[in-house]
């Protein structure tokens, strides 16, 4: 009997779990809208939290902060949501930066952010890993909350205007060649 009861509770618990966790809890799903923010560049002066309601004009925007929006309207964006110290994580940077002489900024943009990272953390994972694409850096992590980042890497692939085309979630991207598969059906697309 005691069996039979703990059984019951394990299928009971087991089902209650399934149906109200989504599979792939991270990112943003294709077809909606990313989240515009603007967060401190690591290599800058700026200092403090992101805003998740930053002006989208080139007028107000400071030059020393990653701005989600503005950058999203000129072409297509490739955003990465890092942890710094974490070799996984900072390789989608990498391989980020490889691919930046094979994708122009014409064609799309890159961008990283790291997230529940200070200033001094995401400026010295720029240097040491000598990245020259933007990382911004998420200090009390609440860019990382809105996105529903739970695991690293997470690639967001959005189309020019910030639809979210798909999310990549995981090491295989990590790998240059892979990710340049994704970027090309991307940038493929018609301008949105």
């Amino acid at each position: 009997m005691i069996g039979f009861f703990g059984l019951a509770v394990v299928i009971v618990v087991s089902i209650a779990f399934l149906t109200t966790h989504r599979a792939g809890t991270a990112g943003i799903p294709g077809g909606d809208r990313l989240h515009f923010f603007a967060a401190p560049l690591a290599t800058s002066t700026l200092n403090g939290d992101a805003n998740l309601h930053p002006p989208c004009t080139a007028a107000d925007h400071d030059p020393r902060a990653l701005n989600i929006c503005l950058i999203s309207r000129r072409s297509p964006l490739v955003l990465v949501f890092f942890v710094t110290r974490s070799s996984g994580c900072e390789r989608q940077v990498d391989a980020l930066q490889a691919l930046r002489s094979r994708f122009p900024a014409s064609r799309v943009q890159f961008a990283a952010v790291a997230v529940r990272a200070n200033h001094q953390q995401a400026r010295a994972a720029v240097r040491a890993r000598g990245w020259t694409i933007p990382v911004a850096y998420d200090a009390d992590g609440a860019v990382g909350q809105v996105y529903g980042v739970e695991v690293c890497p997470i690639v967001e692939l959005a189309y020019r205007g910030g639809l979210v085309q798909r999310r990549l979630i995981g090491d295989r991207w990590t790998n240059s060649s892979a990710l340049a598969g994704q970027i090309e059906a991307l940038v493929r697309r018609p301008v949105g």
